[in-house]
């Protein structure tokens, strides 16, 4: 089995994958770096493609765990329109350069580390309870940046969240959500040829810390203070967003 051996990738690999886990674990949003970071050394949708096995991963084991906590209401609503979102980014993303798919990944990302401190709550009672147009908009959008960007949490959170369900259901409900979703990704990661031998054996390489630190999670969120952790995680972002969007920025203008 052969897997990616640039030391600089596993510089960025190990913390990207231990967010990965963080989040599944109960700092959910945490995740959103993962990508990002990546797409600093490598092409965006080949970093989204080797996190894609870990992701699927992690989320048979939230199936698993929250298999009774879901609403199918929602998920009748939002799924269809993420099977839009995930057909939209697939003609896009065989259509622009890396570069521009760099800068798509910064500006999704600085959008969401906005979204955080404006305040998810605050965006969801603003913007009413949608019925069903805004749930499929809302599942448009969110399999959209999922695909391009492993990012697609704010658009399904900010409808979910005006719908007062119960923390377990909103949980469930999500993972259900971007299980489906992480699925339905597989078919446009594999037409565009960014699935191979040497990124699925670094996946593969790199499962077992992620469902470590998944485990470690559970630990982290009862002993750290939330708030400061996500203030570092959003700050981090936010810097990456930027280099990444200057970086495609400046391929771009060179071309």
């Amino acid at each position: 089995m052969t897997i990616i051996s640039d030391p600089l990738f596993y510089a960025l690999a190990l913390p990207a994958v231990v967010a990965l886990g963080l989040s599944k674990g109960g700092f959910a949003g945490a995740g959103q770096m993962a990508t990002p970071m990546l797409a600093l050394v490598m092409p965006p949708l080949e970093a989204a493609a080797i996190l894609l096995p870990i992701m699927m991963a992690q989320d048979a084991a939230a199936l698993w765990v929250y298999r009774k906590d879901w609403n199918g209401l929602i998920l009748a609503t939002t799924l269809p329109g993420a099977l839009i979102g995930v057909g939209a980014a697939w003609v896009l993303a065989a259509h622009i350069s890396d570069a521009a798919v760099r800068v798509l990944i910064g500006v999704t990302t600085i959008c969401f580390v906005l979204y955080y401190w404006i305040g998810p709550k605050r965006v969801a009672r603003e913007s009413g309870k949608p019925g069903v147009t805004g749930g499929v908009a809302a599942g448009a959008m969110s399999g959209f940046t999922s695909t391009l960007c492993q990012a697609g949490g704010p658009p399904f959170q900010m409808y979910v969240l005006a719908q007062k369900l119960t923390k377990m259901n909103f949980v469930g409900t999500t993972a259900f959500f971007f299980a489906t979703v992480n699925a339905l990704k597989v078919i446009p990661y594999f037409a565009l040829g960014q699935f191979s031998t040497k990124g699925m054996g670094t996946s593969l390489a790199l499962l077992p810390l992620a469902m470590a630190t998944n485990m470690l999670g559970f630990w982290v969120v009862r002993i750290t203070p939330q708030e400061l952790f996500y203030k570092i995680t959003m700050v981090l972002m936010f810097v990456i967003s930027i280099e990444l969007v200057r970086s495609g920025m400046t391929d771009i203008l060179r071309g």
